[in-house]
């Protein structure tokens, strides 16, 4: 089953949970997508719309938070020259940083390098405290693009700055309730990244389990369980598609902070 928040026509204010069937999509009759996260997407339909009479929004705009995962692909270890982790490096990223399906990637201006990192991103479902069960409160599955100012990592101790920057966590289009097999990128209509999620070091179930060791799971938070190898970066006037099965294609514009004319 896919999920996802949208608007319809020029409507922008008001963002609809909705349920796609075919190309169909059913507006349903709960308040938020986090309000049907937590009623395990049971809801009865209200509407309905042709796909092409929407505009898909990310499908959670406000999780309490986003936590992601660094170095949790065996090649994307082997790519860097790193150590395998003993236990998931975790970081979080604000959700200031969301944009949906086909908004901007607004690169700052004299940061230096920034990368693409597509991933398969986690909805959880039910609050998770120290759990032992953690596939029981996953609720679904969506990308995410964890983009990065790589130089900024670099030089930093810690990773917030460098992956905290307005517009560098898009995330969509849709929340699958079925697991990806596959994970995939590509830069300006080039495949960049595929990978099996299979690669994984940390399993899906596993991060649920030991994040919720460290720290109280709720309903629509989300965690971001790492980039594979062929990570790279991103320029003005780029076109990076992240893409898994089963949860659609996520598809943003590199632009330049400079060339949007905000001045903050």
């Amino acid at each position: 089953m896919q999920f996802c928040s949208f608007v319809v026509g020029n409507e922008r204010r008001t963002i609809f949970p909705g349920r796609i069937i075919g190309e169909v999509v059913e507006r349903l009759d709960v308040a938020s997508m986090i309000d049907l996260v937590m009623l395990n997407g049971e809801a009865d339909a209200v509407d309905s719309y042709d796909i092409g009479e929407v505009l898909l929004q990310p499908p959670i705009t406000r999780p309490s938070k986003i936590i992601a995962v660094g170095l949790n692909f065996h090649k994307h270890i082997e790519e860097i020259g790193m150590e395998k982790p003993d236990e998931p490096l975790l970081f979080s990223k604000p959700s200031s940083a969301i944009v949906g399906p086909g908004e901007d990637i607004v690169l700052p201006d004299a940061i230096g390098r920034i990368d693409y990192e597509g991933e398969v991103a986690l909805v959880i479902g039910r609050d998770a405290r120290s759990v032992e069960d953690g596939e029981s409160h996953i609720f679904g599955y969506t990308c995410l693009n964890d983009v990065t100012a790589r130089d900024i990592q670099k030089h930093d101790k810690d990773w917030t700055r460098a992956k905290g920057f307005d517009t560098f966590a898009p995330m969509g289009p849709t929340i699958s309730t079925i697991r990806p097999n596959w994970i995939r990128t590509e830069l300006n209509g080039s495949e960049v990244q595929r990978s099996s999620t299979d690669d994984m070091i940390f399993g899906c179930a596993e991060l649920v389990e030991k994040i919720s060791e460290v720290m109280t799971l709720y309903p629509g938070d989300i965690i971001s369980t790492g980039t594979p190898f062929g990570v790279g970066p991103l320029n003005p006037s780029d076109i990076v598609a992240v893409e898994a099965d089963g949860i659609g294609r996520l598809e943003n514009k590199a632009v330049r902070k400079s060339e949007t004319g905000d001045r903050d």
